[in-house]
């Protein structure tokens, strides 16, 4: 690796929960610089939640559902002698955190128009999915973990 790596910026927490991770989220879900717009949307997939999970708090939810998501394995690609081989290796805490979050927004972009009217309602489905271990995120999560268990015998080349 050449040079330094730059330094990783300290996140302040969100106003409303005052959560490190839902500003993460919303900093995922911002498109073209506008992050009104994106605190807006996620505020009011939130708010969605608040009304779906009464007796439950909205932040412990989204903790609950990110929790669910996170992969503990992955595979990368590895050349050996010309070859390409997935190799199966375990995720670290950042990752985790940056895939589940990945995975989540484009679940809920990718969630059907027809029943959902806005993205806040898909986010809160999506979420809502997550958090009782359903849904496309999950899902994905569970296809990563196969595919590491089905190479695990490309385990020896680990770096």
């Amino acid at each position: 690796m050449r040079g330094k790596s730059p330094q990783k910026r300290l996140l302040l927490p969100d106003s409303l929960y005052g959560n490190r991770l839902i500003t993460k989220l919303i900093n995922r879900v911002m498109r073209d610089g506008k992050k009104a717009m994106a605190q807006k949307q996620v505020y009011q997939a939130f708010d969605l939640l608040k009304e779906k999970a009464k007796n439950e708090e909205v932040a412990e939810v989204f903790r609950q559902a990110l929790e669910n998501i996170k992969p503990n394995m992955e595979v990368r690609s590895r050349r050996v002698g010309g070859a390409a081989y997935q190799v199966p290796t375990p995720v670290k805490g950042e990752r985790r955190e940056t895939l589940a979050i990945r995975w989540l927004i484009n679940s809920a972009r990718a969630r059907a128009n027809s029943q959902y009217h806005s993205f806040a309602e898909k986010l809160a489905a999506e979420l809502w999915d997550a958090f009782h271990n359903e849904g496309e995120a999950i899902r994905k999560k569970e296809t990563t973990h196969k595919m590491a268990d089905a190479n695990k015998a490309f385990a020896h080349f680990r770096w």
